[in-house]
């Protein structure tokens, strides 16, 4: 019944039936200008004041005016303009104005943006000041009531985006109207209108924005509620439209379609009740209770808007849960639709004083007053379904993984990287570079796939943290075995080694730091596929300490030119190196590494730049490449919460990467095509490939839905 499920209803909503077919009748029998006065025009005009009057009776403006804007970003510029005007004629006339520019520390960026903005063009010098929130997401009231007597202007949420909390918009008036404050006040309505009572008219909110496509009408449609006797400068000066408060030719088919969003709403028989919302919000978070044990809620589910739950998994991030949902058709989001693509944790939960890790891994999961019983049950089960295969990822405990991993694990904490090696013939396990915050994920991983930890080693390159935990979770003492073998390298030299089956990890010690070889069946110079170069040998970098220089010649003797590099830093996203790579590069280590013959690739025998295919040009492209590889680089839990993949696509997740590398570049006649959930990983792991050294490589520029369905 649902391809998709929209879980992110607070980012932006589909369109209400009724509002596209009003706006479709607005452009077809009624696309007069209302300005004009003729009949046509006329028929428009009655339009918009229908739409108007509706509008002031849902949202109770009583005498005050309703002004159709563009959105919410228009609507909260008009306000602050006005009011910032109106502050700089009092303080023209000797008139108390304030001086303190307030707005909630949870508040849409959009508000202190705006704020700062008209404060440098108007001149005023005004201190820009946050009002911190309590746990529960709410104003401190106590120190509002310290700052209103030098308020000029105070800015406050009806309802946060991200966490659905309810603001205590009386207590906020009580202080205002106790404390004497003459500040205006604006209060952001975007996610309360049909969820709230806002009575507006009953308040002393001088100002409330209000945006369309937040619930059911189109986007580029929004409103702005001014107080009676509100102080009014307009951002555009024109034509006069809008009784001269915001000119230009109105958006008539957005005007109609809010129209019937709002005459649904004064209806009251299309979208869901308070009663019925908060139902279907509890059956949700009850499935999220018993898929993800351990979830954390961020919001109080008393003080929130029934239709909003805000969640965070130990162990593991946002990004890693937005990509696992929406390998299972859930689309939600990780916050405020106007930030989620940027890194940093939230600072609606850092307001709050959650914990770093709670703001870091927030998921936001969001529904509509249209939502029904048969939305809701499809929920619960791709819900379940998500908890399952993060189950058998090995990421959290309760479950063997649904496939053994074998070889080598890139894990990634911001620019840092961890390693893992896995060897399921020997149930053997060993971790280097191991970071605080990775950790407990592998434990779980090494666990999972039922290994013995033999080692938990460090290169020294960076503050490897959570070494001494891993080790203690199972019983060892961090650092080289005491017990460990050795092994004649390919210069020659002798070192220690660890046998993890039928490879074998030696140890190549110097002052700058360690370094480890890992090969099969020896440690040959041919045989080596992976060298783990810590701080030796930082891809386009060497150290200028004469020791580091000395430990890159004396790796350069012992591996091939296909040895896949593997650094504990990669802020480039490049995920590993080779010294081929390296040389072609330049820099610093290609000298050394020129001293070696065998470790320079000619390079005629790269590819330029990895080539993109669009979805519609896969069927075609694998048609006429039959040898070609489809690689799925999604990781093994989104893969697990998606559709059976086609025989023909192989996986290997981006953190596996490395592992299979030097199999690719030894046997590059086959054209390889990698794709994940958006193109982004498909990009990064074609563009390594390349770099390396592999003839063909290709990605897919498009969602992984579209590819599967192609191949």
């Amino acid at each position: 019944m649902y391809t998709d499920l929209y879980l992110d209803a607070n980012a932006t909503s589909s369109v209400l039936p009724a509002a596209c077919e009003a706006a479709r009748q607005a452009m077809l029998d009624c696309y007069g200008n209302p300005s004009s006065t003729h009949a046509t025009g006329l028929q428009a005009r009655a339009l918009l004041d229908a739409t108007r009057a509706c509008a002031q009776r849902v949202l109770g403006a009583g005498e005050g005016q309703v002004v159709f804007t563009s959105g919410a970003t228009e609507s909260i510029g008009a306000a602050v303009l006005s009011a910032l005007v109106a502050v700089r004629e009092r303080r023209a006339r000797g008139e108390a104005s304030g001086k303190l520019l307030v707005y909630g520390a949870t508040e849409h960026k959009a508000v202190p943006e705006t704020l700062a903005h008209w404060n440098r063009l108007l001149g005023l010098d005004l201190e820009l000041v946050a009002l911190p929130v309590d746990a529960q997401g709410r104003h401190r009231l106590e120190i509002l009531r310290a700052l209103a007597p030098d308020a000029a202007l105070v800015c406050t949420m009806a309802a946060n985006n991200e966490t659905g909390v309810v603001s205590d918009l009386d207590g906020i008036e009580a202080v205002l109207q106790s404390s004497g404050s003459s500040a205006y006040w604006m209060v952001d309505s975007v996610q309360a209108l049909g969820k709230l009572d806002l009575r507006l008219a009953s308040r002393r909110i001088d100002y409330a924005p209000f945006s369309g496509h937040k619930l059911y009408a189109p986007k580029g449609i929004g409103m702005l509620y001014v107080r009676a006797g509100a102080p009014f400068t307009p951002l555009t000066a024109g034509g006069g439209q809008e009784g001269a408060m915001r000119a230009g030719t109105e958006n008539m088919p957005g005007i109609a379609a809010l129209g019937a969003v709002l005459a649904a709403l004064e209806a009251g028989d299309t979208f869901r009740s308070h009663a019925q919302m908060e139902a279907m919000r509890a059956r949700l978070a009850e499935a999220l209770r018993a898929a993800f044990p351990g979830i954390v809620f961020n919001m109080p589910f008393a003080g929130s808007l029934p239709t909003t739950l805000n969640f965070s998994v130990p162990g593991v991030s946002s990004q890693e849960l937005l990509n696992m949902f929406d390998a299972a058709g859930v689309r939600v989001s990780s916050g405020s639709a106007c930030s989620s693509a940027k890194a940093a944790p939230s600072y609606v939960l850092a307001a709050m004083d959650r914990p770093d890790w709670c703001a870091s891994a927030a998921v936001r999961m969001s529904f509509g007053p249209l939502a029904d019983a048969a939305f809701i049950d499809e929920a619960v089960a791709r819900i379940a379904r998500c908890g399952a295969a993060l189950r058998a990822s090995g990421l959290v405990p309760g479950a063997a993984p649904v496939r053994s991993c074998d070889g080598v694990l890139q894990l990634r904490q911001d620019q840092q990287v961890s390693w893992l090696l896995l060897d399921a013939a020997s149930g053997s396990a060993v971790a280097i570079d191991t970071q605080a915050a990775l950790a407990a994920r592998m434990e779980n991983l090494i666990r999972a796939h039922g290994c013995q930890l033999r080692a938990v080693l460090d290169t020294g390159a960076i503050a490897a943290s959570g070494s001494a935990a891993l080790a203690a979770a199972f019983g060892i003492a961090p650092g080289w075995p005491q017990d460990a073998a050795s092994v004649t390298l390919g210069d020659g030299s002798r070192a220690a080694a660890l046998q993890l089956g039928a490879r074998q990890l030696a140890r190549l010690s110097s002052a700058g730091g360690d370094s480890y070889l890992l090969g099969s069946p020896d440690l040959q110079a041919a045989h080596v596929s992976h060298a783990f170069t810590g701080a030796a040998a930082l891809p386009g970098q060497l150290n200028a300490e004469a020791c580091c220089a000395s430990a890159v010649a004396r790796l350069a003797r012992l591996v091939h030119r296909d040895t896949v590099l593997c650094r504990a830093e990669d802020p480039a996203h490049e995920l590993c190196s080779s010294p081929a790579a390296e040389y072609a590069r330049g820099g610093a280590l290609a000298p050394l590494l020129a001293a070696e013959p065998s470790l320079v690739r000619a390079p005629a025998a790269a590819s330029n730049d990895a080539q993109a295919l669009s979805p519609a040009e896969l069927a075609a492209f694998l048609a006429a490449h039959p040898q070609a590889q489809l690689i799925d680089v999604r990781e093994v839990f989104e893969q697990a919460a998606s559709a059976a993949a086609p025989a023909a696509v192989r996986s290997v997740p981006l953190t596996e990467l490395t592992a299979h590398a030097p199999q690719w570049l030894q046997d590059s006649a086959a054209p390889l095509v990698f794709f994940c959930r958006s193109g982004v990983r498909g990009a990064r792991a074609a563009a390594c490939l390349q770099r390396l050294g592999h003839p063909q490589v290709w990605y897919v520029a498009g969602p992984a839905d579209a590819v599967l369905a192609a191949a």
